[in-house]
């Protein structure tokens, strides 16, 4: 394993790695291991920017859909996962506010623990991270006054922002630490304070979660102005902070939370406005993702056949343009298209979404 700069073969997202899932999913192992061979050619990341989406956690979780994932890639994982623990407890303890890369799924600790909770037997450092994404529901003091304990003092694009923000999606925002804490406690993984973590994630998505993130003036409004007309997606917008609150209800025990997000996801997929802003195929932000978190939210309802007809129609709205795509790979390309396409999860690749 090495630290030094790699090529993005190595990317979850759009390199060599990610495309693997299609082929380990196929049961093509024989192309899997070339594409694996490509990406780990030059070594693998286990420095900074390191995540599930890249180097050694991107790796071994493309190696445990096909039980591959050996103690060597552990390890380095889990080097990985020391490295980013201890920033976040050096962060925690100067006060200061979180970047969103230090917990989000795509750079931070949820995807690391999303990685981890897949583990068998469960990884020693599970709990330590869950600990650190529970501390995000304490809040923090930034600018003379008390924050939400993820808000960040930059923005969405990781620039300076004046007020900050709280992100609200599941790629980056708080519907992320929210789902993965909820997959954990269904699974009977829990650290002190977990479920008082998620009930405060839920509610503040009850109340914040129709805007991709939160501002200042949010905080300072009585109510949250309504959000402006917007693309509906699995990374960003309602329907993925719906899958969130899904399994939030599921793991507290909270019908009718339940119900609100399964009719959440139902108004939106049959609104002709909203549809027609969706503009692609990708399992981010297109028609893939949107049919891959239907099936999951329907496989956790109690009536899953009120969800058959949106994903006939997601479905078929996949099939005729996910050829389109003009790249390969995983979240943005053809890859994923067509392991949505495949109508099976045999390997669990959809948990890193954290749908599964």
């Amino acid at each position: 394993m090495t630290t030094a700069t790699v090529p993005r073969t190595q990317d979850l997202s759009e390199g060599a790695l990610g495309m693997a899932l299609l082929d380990i999913e196929r049961r093509d192992l024989s192309t899997a291991r070339r594409r694996l061979a490509r990406a780990t050619v030059r070594g693998v990341s286990t420095g900074n920017n390191a995540s599930l989406f890249h180097g050694a956690p991107a790796l071994e979780f493309v190696l445990t859909r096909a039980h591959g994932a050996g103690d060597d890639v552990r390890r380095a994982v889990d080097r990985v996962v020391d490295a980013r623990l201890a920033a976040a407890h050096s962060r925690q303890a100067t006060g200061k506010l979180p970047h969103l890369a230090e917990w989000d799924l795509i750079r931070g600790l949820t995807g690391l623990a999303a990685l981890l909770l897949s583990r068998r037997p469960l990884a020693p450092r599970l709990p330590d991270v869950l600990d650190c994404l529970v501390a995000l529901a304490h809040p923090a003091r930034g600018d003379g006054r008390m924050l939400p304990g993820w808000w960040s003092a930059a923005g969405p694009d990781g620039k300076e922002m004046a007020g900050g923000h709280g992100n609200n999606g599941m790629a980056h925002g708080i519907a992320g630490p929210l789902a993965v804490l909820s997959l954990a406690l269904r699974e009977g993984v829990s650290v002190p304070g977990q479920e008082d973590a998620v009930g405060r994630f839920a509610a503040w998505l009850d109340r914040h979660g129709a805007h991709y993130w939160s501002t200042e003036a949010h905080l300072d409004a009585q109510q949250p102005p309504a959000a402006e007309p917007a693309r509906q997606s699995w990374c960003y917008g309602q329907p993925g902070i719906a899958r969130a609150q899904q399994l939030a209800a599921l793991a507290l025990g909270d019908p009718a939370r339940r119900r609100a997000a399964e009719d959440s996801v139902a108004t939106i997929l049959t609104d002709p406005l909203r549809l027609a802003r969706i503009t692609d195929s990708t399992l981010c932000h297109g028609w893939a993702g949107l049919l891959m978190l239907t099936r999951a939210v329907a496989a956790d309802s109690p009536a899953p056949a009120r969800f058959a007809p949106i994903i006939q129609d997601l479905r078929r709205r996949l099939t005729d343009d996910w050829e389109h795509l003009p790249k390969p790979g995983f979240m943005e390309g053809r890859a994923g298209a067509q392991l949505a396409l495949r109508a099976a999860d045999t390997t669990g690749w959809t948990r890193a979404l954290l749908l599964t």
